[in-house]
């Protein structure tokens, strides 16, 4: 079933066509970003660019963000990065202990369909669940061979400094405050994209599958996807936490999306902090999306 598109992002995003071609310098579009950020109601981080021109765009970008499920995405990297150095096979068959499964609140259709766990499943499996599903009880086996301290040591050897994994899923479920632990700039999350476009960190099946992957994901139809054009390719991941006392710690989506030429923009929107509903904070993350798309959609878009 096709994403719904909301008619909010829609319209705003179409205003922002119509005015593209004098409002698209960095100023202005930070300044356009300040402004769609708002009905978030709480601290809004963002970044886009376009890797085949380097025409880039930010607002708060080297601020810290909760990544919550967005770190799906480096921790599937590092796993990718030991099968591609031969230490770990994708069919290799990993069993599922009991003490895996985790609480109800934590994402996962694995959990779902096996409460009491007490089975097997590959790692290639693992991996797909992770990114498509955004499952975590597959992310916290994943990070049982593949430890947090691992995933962030191969963030730097990238030249990724900004992006902490710290901590499991099932930790984060214990607590509002745990999920600050894996954390990242909106400017991280782009040189991020930028590695996995360019195919450096992991090999080019890996980057093929994480790619596919990515776009087959299941989840935030209604944030970057939200308010571009029907059929538009989207490769992204998703973050989400609860909603606690009345504030949602973090509403996230970061990816690439092809634009019409063939070139690509990588986005990162984090929201954190606010006390907007589910609409307002998807809203915000899919009208600066659209805004970037509308500036920089057509190869004659003004240049930095």
């Amino acid at each position: 079933m096709p994403p719904q598109v909301n008619s909010a992002p829609m319209t705003i995003g179409l205003a922002f066509l119509m005015a593209a071609a004098v409002g698209c310098s960095p100023e202005a579009l930070r300044d356009t970003m300040r402004s769609l950020a708002a009905p978030a109601e709480g601290r809004v981080g963002a970044a886009g660019i376009v890797l085949e021109t380097g025409q880039r765009a930010s607002w708060n970008a080297a601020e810290r963000f909760p990544m919550q499920s967005v770190y799906k995405l480096p921790i599937a990297m590092a796993v990718f990065r030991r099968v591609d150095d031969g230490r770990l096979r994708l069919d290799r068959r990993v069993r599922i202990r009991r003490s895996d499964v985790p609480p109800a609140g934590v994402r996962s259709p694995l959990r779902d369909g096996h409460p009491a766990g007490g089975f097997e499943i590959s790692v290639r499996d693992l991996l797909r669940a992770s990114i498509v599903d955004s499952d975590g009880l597959a992310c916290d086996v994943l990070l049982r061979l593949v430890p947090p301290d691992e995933v962030t040591a191969f963030l730097r050897r990238l030249g990724v400094e900004a992006m902490t994994v710290a901590t499991t899923e099932k930790a984060m479920s214990s607590g509002p405050d745990v999920q600050l632990r894996n954390w990242a700039t909106p400017e991280a999350a782009l040189h991020l994209l930028r590695l996995l476009h360019e195919g450096r960190g992991v090999s080019p099946g890996a980057r093929a599958l994480l790619l596919a992957w990515m776009t087959e994901t299941q989840t935030g139809p209604g944030r970057i996807r939200g308010a571009l054009p029907p059929g538009t390719p989207v490769a992204h991941k998703t973050g989400s936490s609860g909603t606690h006392e009345g504030r949602t710690r973090a509403t996230n989506d970061v990816g690439l999306i092809t634009l019409p030429d063939g070139r690509h923009l990588a986005v990162a929107v984090f929201v954190s902090d606010s006390r907007a509903d589910t609409a307002r904070r998807e809203g915000a993350i899919a009208n600066i999306a659209r805004a970037l798309w509308d500036c920089w959609s057509s190869p004659s878009s003004p240049a930095e």
